[in-house]
């Protein structure tokens, strides 16, 4: 079995969520920023390096929301394999201190935007979104 870890952070900020738009192996939805950690990487720098190349703002790190673990099965991966993947993706509270919005250029991103909380349902977005919103209203006990 292969084994992603990931960290996410939610960045809410006057009723609007940040959001970045995967696109890759021609598959495209909404997701958290983040993304995988590098060899030996510490979780918290890769998710405040990984918001940076996505969207192009400084954040400083809140309360860890939550894990989230999940196995995908080999015939269901996108970049395909022939085994299981494990992917942990480990979410955060964020801020944003500082920088521009800006989207990524040649990374699995291609956009970045800011949603309002009420209009995150009706988007096309991948299950992290549900699920680290889900931690963060859990967490702090606002939904939007």
């Amino acid at each position: 079995m292969d084994v992603r870890i990931a960290a996410n952070c939610v960045i809410i900020r006057d009723g609007r969520l940040l959001l970045s738009h995967w696109n890759e192996a021609g598959y495209e939805s909404w997701t958290l920023p983040g993304g995988g950690l590098e060899p030996g990487e510490d979780p918290a720098a890769a998710a405040i390096r990984e918001v940076f190349e996505e969207t192009g703002y400084q954040v400083e790190l809140g309360n860890l929301l939550g894990i989230d673990s999940r196995v995908v099965p080999a015939k269901d991966r996108i970049r395909g394999g022939d085994t299981p993947l494990h992917s942990l993706r480990i979410i955060y509270e964020a801020t944003v201190i500082g920088g521009e919005l800006q989207n990524e250029i040649g990374g699995s991103t291609d956009e970045a935007a800011w949603f309002d909380l009420q209009e995150v349902p009706r988007l096309n977005r991948v299950q992290l979104v549900n699920v680290g919103l889900n931690f963060y209203e859990a967490a702090t006990g606002i939904r939007d």
